[in-house]
């Protein structure tokens, strides 16, 4: 007989599954499961690993070994220490009347592990697993000493020999970690007492948004929205959240969350009263406020440039303003009259693109001035700042530009303005012109010696002593700065400390800081400032007014950020399904069905400043295509954080980045998440590269490109089966294994490709026109004298918006 071989032990799996490392770890495969969504939260670069195709994994995944060392120090941190189990002592029956001393730690554990026993009970005895009981010794009961009330317990014997580790009863399930899951509809503890085993209680006041609610949980703002994802909500860093998700992301962290709601009975916040007639005493002198409007490259810049004894133009992507920018500049004239005053010019963007900067620009000023260059004349843009500058502006001064240029016709450019209604003083009108060089400097003092005369014409005053108010020209968000904002004071005087309201923001100022970059003691009516201080961007062009502490000013700005969110969300109930009011529901279906079948293209705009935000915007609206929808997700100021990214790969966007820096790990992130991105610090040149990216969604045009014809004269046989027909190319050329047709008394008879192509006895790989070929189609014999056989090929072209 032959002798059975010994079963072999079996080898140490290379991987394990969910299950077991669950199982190691004593915890169940679900808190696993969170355990390592969070691990790829601490740890993004092992997500690729970790979920395998985007697929989470199950019970029944591998264990990637790639992973799983990183993976168990994690989770060594993570998950409650085991206690030591504490050595035993063995009580055996008493062999004689007198005790023996135990040993002070052992007596001590034995006391804090035991549970608390009536006076008239003696302690259980501890039974080892492998001694017999003992059997039934007569315990004495213990007796109660009358001076310290404590019962005389009997006597305990400590076994020497050390005893066995207890192991895990069968019946009693592993201590488990709570699961990391989101815990939905957990009622809030109330008060400021914190849910028991949770990190404490935080108190927040609605609108919740996403980087101060970050904050208070001691979080980065991508972990939030990376738990805001799994809720299935798409947020960017400025977003404002739904309490009950606020609730579920604290819970997750283990905090429990307080929302503070204005009571009921409460005193209503205060509204900013409305603008009062000031007392004509108090009325002094302010500088004008002179917008500076025209087209692109008419030279407005380099007027400036030659009023700030700088060169901002050379500095500028593309030789084009994109800002608007407010400066401060003191006449240095000769004129007495006009020595120590000031004028306030705001620079405005001449391009298309940035007609709502150019608007806001005018809306704020006294006194237009409108480049016109002495070569070019009115041109597009310089039509349309007109129409602002009759719109906002009481009055206008006009600047004829680079009239040492070739070409300039200074009489040609008052003749264009006398057509549209703004006659020059010296053709008998009111409007103030004056013909200047910038470059070269010539007529500029005289061209600001108008700009103050016409100021004196309007005698502009304003009150210096009541609470500031002005109005935001431009607004970004610096690194290390935080929001920041120009802005333009129109009445009182602004200090550094004062709380003011602007729409649905509000700012405590920290400091106010000129166009050089110097801090200012103050800002009075005319002056333009850089503010520091917001607790958000503010929108351009939004009006602000100080209030008496920044307690108001918060309370004043939440609610009015309550009230737009709410109008928002009523905005935004009805589906947009392409539906227009009055459709019948067969017209709604089918308008649905068009929407989904059409290409969209999602896009998550990032800005330097809120003024190109919202002109990248505009332009992006304004690219009309029946083939492609263009969709923006979100935009902000700033530069393009991870949190950008992880919203755009949440909601397969690109993101379209105009004149921004990337924060530090946003490289790699892109990289790994396959995120794209599209930079450039020229508008057009950016909407040049949108428009690329929607052409590439449609499916590339094939068109039909002739390459040459060849007309059969003769049929020659080819072996027993085949024939080849003799041509002579007529136009342009045949090329072998080219596709080709024959076309015999004007119809198409067949088609297929160039099999064979020869010139005598050689192979060809092309004939052009004037010489004979042999041509042999693949499954054709049917040749006839007199057939044509075109060649042709398919291009591939790519399609128009």
């Amino acid at each position: 007989m032959t002798e059975k071989k010994k079963p072999e032990a079996k080898k140490p799996a290379v991987t394990q599954r969910f299950s077991d490392v669950a199982k190691d770890l004593g915890i169940e495969v679900k808190a696993l499961i969170a355990l390592v969504d969070e691990f790829v939260l601490a740890r993004p670069d092992f997500k690729d690993y970790v979920y395998t195709e985007g697929k989470k994994p199950a019970a029944s995944s591998n264990f990637g070994k790639t992973y799983r060392e990183e993976f168990l120090a994690f989770a060594a941190d993570k998950l409650p220490k085991k206690p030591e189990p504490a050595p035993e002592p063995v009580v055996e029956a008493p062999k004689a009347p007198e005790p023996v001393k135990p040993p002070v730690a052992p007596v001590a554990s034995v006391a804090k592990a035991s549970s608390p026993l009536p006076v008239s009970m003696p302690p259980r005895p501890m039974i080892t697993p492998t001694a017999k009981p003992p059997a039934s010794p007569a315990i004495p009961r213990p007796t109660i000493t009358p001076t310290t009330g404590k019962a005389d317990l009997p006597p305990i014997v400590i076994s020497n020999a050390p005893p066995p580790v207890p192991s895990r009863p069968a019946n009693v399930p592993p201590v488990a970690r709570p699961p990391l899951a989101p815990i939905v509809n957990r009622p809030a503890a109330t008060g400021s007492q914190a849910a028991p085993g949770s990190k404490g209680a935080i108190t927040v006041r609605p609108p919740i948004v996403v980087r101060d609610f970050a904050i208070a949980l001691n979080l980065k703002p991508f972990q939030v929205i990376g738990n805001l994802m799994e809720l299935n909500k798409v947020v960017s860093v400025s977003s404002v959240i739904e309490e009950a998700d606020a609730r579920t992301v604290a819970e997750r962290h283990g905090f429990t969350l307080e929302i503070r709601h204005r009571g009921e009975g409460a005193q209503p916040v205060k509204k900013i009263e409305k603008p009062v007639e000031d007392d004509p005493a108090l009325m002094t002198g302010r500088p004008p406020v002179v917008c500076v409007l025209g087209h692109v490259d008419h030279g407005k810049t380099t007027l400036l440039d030659f009023f700030r004894k700088t060169n901002v133009v050379s500095g500028e992507a593309g030789g084009i303003t994109q800002h608007i920018g407010a400066y401060s500049v003191a006449y240095q004239g000769e004129k007495a009259e006009y020595k120590g005053k000031t004028v306030t010019f705001l620079d405005t963007p001449g391009h298309a693109a940035f007609a709502k900067m150019r608007e806001r620009g005018a809306s704020v000023t006294d006194i237009a001035v409108l480049v016109v260059a002495a070569d070019d004349g009115f041109m597009p843009q310089t039509e349309e700042a007109l129409k602002f500058a009759q719109k906002h502006a009481s009055a206008i001064v006009a600047a004829i530009n680079k009239v040492d240029s070739k070409g300039a016709n200074i009489d040609r450019v008052k003749q264009q303005m006398q057509q549209r209604s703004i006659t020059p003083e010296d053709w008998g009108g009111e409007t103030i012109t004056s013909p200047v060089s910038a470059l070269k400097g010539t007529g500029m003092t005289e061209l600001l010696e108008s700009i103050l005369l016409q100021a004196e014409v309007l005698d502009l005053k304003a009150n210096a002593k009541c609470p500031a108010q002005g109005v935001v020209i431009e607004s970004q968000m610096e690194t290390g700065r935080g929001p920041t904002a120009t802005v333009i004071v129109q009445k009182g005087t602004l200090k550094p400390g004062d709380s003011f309201v602007c729409g649905e923001t509000w700012c405590k100022v920290r400091a106010l800081v000129d166009e050089r970059g110097n801090r200012m003691p103050s800002a009075t009516p005319g002056a333009p400032a850089l503010i520091l201080g917001w607790d958000a961007v503010p929108a351009p062009g939004t009006k602000f007014k100080t209030v008496k502490n920044d307690r108001e000013a918060r309370e004043i700005a939440e609610e009015a950020a309550l009230a737009a969110r709410k109008a928002a969300e009523a905005a935004q109930q009805a589906p947009n399904t392409g539906a227009r009011p009055g459709m019948s529901d067969l017209e709604r279906l089918m308008a649905a069905l068009v929407q989904d079948k059409e290409k969209v293209l999602r896009v998550l705009l990032k800005a330097d400043v809120n003024g190109t935000l919202e002109a990248l915007e505009g332009c992006l609206v304004e690219i009309k295509s029946s083939k492609v929808r263009l969709e923006v997700v979100g935009g902000s100021v700033g530069p393009v954080t991870q949190g950008d990214v992880a919203m755009a790969e949440a909601s397969k966007a690109l993101i379209v980045a105009f004149d921004t820096k990337l924060e530090t790990g946003v490289q790699p992130q892109l990289k790994r998440t396959g995120v794209r991105l599209l930079t450039h610090d020229i508008i057009y040149e950016l909407i040049t590269l949108v428009k690329e990216a929607m052409t590439e969604l449609l499916d590339p045009e094939v068109r039909e490109n002739k390459l040459g014809a060849a007309e059969v004269r003769a049929v020659f046989p080819l072996g027993k089966e085949h024939k080849v027909a003799g041509c002579m190319v007529t136009e342009g050329l045949i090329r072998r294994a080219a596709k080709a047709r024959v076309v015999r008394a004007g119809k198409i008879i067949h088609h297929g490709p160039v099999e064979t192509l020869r010139r005598f006895k050689d192979d060809a790989s092309e004939v052009k026109a004037g010489f004979e070929c042999g041509i042999k189609l693949g499954g054709y014999d049917e040749y006839q004298p007199g057939d044509i056989i075109e060649a042709i090929e398919m291009l591939q072209t790519r399609p128009s918006l």
